[in-house]
């Protein structure tokens, strides 16, 4: 059998980077807990949008959030 692999664009299974995350998701990848994200939210140091039900946080976000963490250091 012959097995081609594809890669980069033209591979469906390549992974892409999210550009936004759940809670649950935002709170795996910053080790921050779920009412410290919910309280970033409030503070608008986290942007949230909504899609339907689901809250999502924008990766951009989570990265300026903790990039100004880093700074502040």
């Amino acid at each position: 059998m012959n097995y081609s692999v594809q890669s980069g664009a033209d591979n469906p299974r390549t992974p892409v980077e999210k550009l936004a995350y759940t809670i649950p998701e935002t709170c795996y990848a910053t080790g921050l807990g779920r009412t410290t994200v919910y309280d970033l939210i409030a503070k608008d140091k986290l942007r949230a949008i909504k899609a339907g039900a689901r809250t999502l946080i924008l990766a951009d976000s989570i990265r300026g959030y903790l990039n100004s963490l880093a700074e502040a250091a």
